[in-house]
């Protein structure tokens, strides 16, 4: 697959809340950096997404929606043979939004640094 292709199936599994689609889209060395939860390696994306999703689940009420993540404003470059993406992400149905840097390698998504769109507290 061609760094586009990776970084394809990567979002597609983002939106449609499908770790194995993720799953086939990350290089070995992959990792996500989430402030909210810490450092997630690719043997831990599936228990990662699982423990989201019921998280999710709860914020919606139970209710589905049609995307499980939704994908905007997404701009690309690539430099040095790597691939560099970032995209801004909604979770349908929630208040949860926020930013995403991902980087791509010939042997897949190799990292992706997650920031949250929220108000400071007092």
């Amino acid at each position: 697959m061609s760094k586009a292709d990776h970084l394809a199936a990567y979002a597609e599994g983002w939106t449609t809340g499908n770790s194995d689609k993720i799953l086939s889209a990350l290089a070995d060395n992959y990792v996500l950096d989430d402030p909210n939860h810490g450092r997630v390696a690719k043997g831990e994306m599936a228990a990662y997404l699982d423990g989201m999703k019921a998280t999710v689940s709860e914020l919606r009420g139970g209710k589905e929606e049609a995307q499980f993540l939704a994908l905007s404003e997404v701009l690309t470059g690539e430099e040095d043979g790597e691939l560099t993406a970032w995209c801004w992400w909604t979770v349908p149905g929630t208040s949860i939004e926020g930013g995403g840097l991902i980087k791509v390698s010939d042997d897949g998504v190799v990292s992706e640094r997650l920031t949250y769109y929220t108000a400071l507290s007092a």
